[in-house]
């Protein structure tokens, strides 16, 4: 089993449950600490979880009893999913008090000191910890937004190989991105909501921090525009976006497919467990990428993407498919631990 001590704030919910259904066999990492709301804390996992996803609770965490998410933990890492609306002061605690916080939680993200990691994209973003690797102290480290991830992710081939003057996406998101009980079934079913709040204001900003540049140890946003238009749409997992781009430089459909289907990043040179072979794959079906054929692929942490072809206003578009509740929340923050744990920033 893992050598590192791994604690999970929230632990009942939607993303808790799937980040110890990653961490079951992972072999750097053990779960030591549950941590929820006061509803369920005094309790075993078993008991106080209402167990959502296909299979049965892991049978070592079973008996872990649900303590409240505040400092001391008995671990060395902690994983966040909490909500937004009691997660920034929770996790600031945490890390004051010498923790490393891998957050999936979005009160962070724009904090100069923490980085917005995607590990394929901008791990030398890293450097904005580099005080904190020195010390030993704690750390806050987040992963975007779960539309955020593929977007990034499917544009930086892009940015590095032909420069980006302008993005307009529009995202059909699953409704397991809301959490339980998320969306009321009398507003979703035979039915598209075109308003998630706050998601289109997340992707805009995110992603330009993701792609910009480290400036004086502050991260510089890209400078081109962002436009996103955000839909809750009927499917249970799987976020789908259709992206339009303007490249700085001329381009054939063909190069794009091209620098997508052959990027790779630093977790696939270093071999880390949670990163898959190809981070971008491409589906040349007219009718592909779809959610439920696309998400799990690479595990679920690939972003698949298709229907690249010239676009009549910016130049070109593809649609673009990914796992929200894997690579867009509990997988991202397990790969870029396991990125820290590579680069010396989780030693314990």
């Amino acid at each position: 089993m893992g050598t590192v001590r791994v604690g999970i704030l929230g632990a009942t919910g939607t993303v808790g449950q799937r980040f110890l259904q990653l961490l079951e066999q992972h072999p750097q990492f053990t779960v030591t600490a549950l941590a929820a709301s006061d509803r369920s804390q005094g309790r075993p996992y078993a008991e106080a979880c209402a167990w959502r996803l296909p299979g049965a609770v892991p049978d070592a965490v079973r008996g872990l009893v649900v303590q409240a998410p505040e400092p001391p933990l008995d671990c060395d890492v902690v994983f966040s999913s909490l909500p937004s609306d009691v997660a920034g002061p929770v996790e600031t605690r945490f890390a004051r008090a010498g923790y490393r916080v891998l957050t999936n939680s979005s009160s962070h993200r724009m904090d100069d000191a923490v980085p917005l990691l995607i590990p394929e994209v901008n791990p030398d973003h890293l450097a904005l910890l580099d005080a904190c690797k020195q010390t030993g102290g704690g750390f806050i480290v987040a992963n975007p937004n779960c539309s955020t991830v593929m977007i990034a992710l499917a544009l930086a081939p892009l940015a590095a190989r032909f420069g980006i003057a302008a993005v307009a996406v529009t995202t059909l998101q699953a409704i397991s991105g809301a959490g339980y009980p998320g969306v009321a079934s009398l507003d979703i079913t035979d039915n598209v909501v075109p308003f998630i709040p706050e998601e289109e204001e997340k992707i805009e900003r995110e992603t330009r921090r993701i792609l910009g540049s480290l400036d004086a140890g502050r991260v510089a946003p890209a400078s081109f525009a962002v436009s996103a238009q955000c839909h809750r749409v009927n499917v249970v997992d799987g976020h789908l976006a259709a992206v339009r781009v303007k490249l700085a430089r001329a381009a054939d459909p063909a190069e794009l497919r091209e620098a997508f289907a052959s990027f790779t990043g630093l977790p696939q040179e270093l071999r880390l467990p949670s990163a898959p072979a190809r981070p971008i794959l491409v589906r040349d079906e007219p009718d592909r990428p779809q959610p439920r054929l696309d998400r799990d692929a690479g595990r679920g942490m690939s972003v698949t993407v298709g229907r690249i072809a010239r676009d009549t206003v910016l130049g070109h578009h593809f649609v673009a498919l990914s796992h929200n509740t894997i690579r867009g929340a509990a997988g991202a923050a397990i790969l870029n631990a396991e990125l820290l744990l590579a680069r010396g920033y989780l030693k314990v």
